[in-house]
């Protein structure tokens, strides 16, 4: 893995200082445009590039801006932006992002990207039905925990992970004993992830 990560958000995110590329992927009738961003409606995006890039300079941050600004996207909108991100040589792509069913332009491009070497990681709820892409084979599963401070991760399962639902300034996060609470959660069940057929 190079010294320097170079990550990806699948989001709504247009812009972010700093960041090193950034495009915008929509529906043009029957194929996707590429254009240049525009501003993140819905703050979601944003939110999360803040999340990912607070107090780390070693990240080069990519912007695949794939939903509008009420947090909509089509599958083949999102394959196109995972497409463009593995066209871009990142690390890791993270999707906080689901639909409920399986879409097989959007299980394709994951096994791209995972075919690539890319390490990806997408948004699951705590409970409930896992989401796609959350639910592909070798996706890493991301999910918010209360329990943990900035810079903390919980293992909730082989495949599931959570973390600081907060940017790392916030002080609403409480703080626990990392080793504790994922020697914990090691204990519990130890399912595989879900199978994509």
């Amino acid at each position: 893995m190079a010294e320097n990560w170079r990550i990806a958000l699948v989001d709504s995110c247009g812009s972010w200082p700093g960041a090193e590329t950034a495009r915008r992927f929509t529906r043009a009738g029957d194929r996707i445009a590429e254009t240049d961003p525009i501003d993140d409606g819905s703050g979601h995006g944003t939110r999360l590039a803040g999340v990912i890039n607070a107090g780390r300079e070693s990240i080069a941050l990519m912007l695949a801006q794939v939903l509008d600004d009420v947090g909509r996207g089509s599958a083949d909108v999102v394959a196109a932006g995972i497409d463009w991100c593995v066209g871009n040589g990142v690390d890791l792509i993270h999707l906080s992002l689901g639909l409920r069913a399986d879409r097989e332009s959007l299980r394709c491009a994951i096994r791209r990207a995972i075919d690539a070497d890319c390490i990806v990681v997408a948004a699951t709820p705590a409970r409930g039905t896992v989401p796609y892409p959350a639910a592909y084979e070798g996706v890493i599963r991301g999910t918010g925990d209360a329990r943990c401070a900035p810079d903390v991760v919980s293992r909730l399962d082989e495949w599931t992970f959570g973390g600081c639902v907060t940017a790392p300034s916030a002080r609403n996060c409480r703080r626990t004993k990392p080793a504790s609470l994922i020697q914990s959660q090691r204990t519990r069940s130890r399912k595989s992830p879900a199978a994509v057929t």
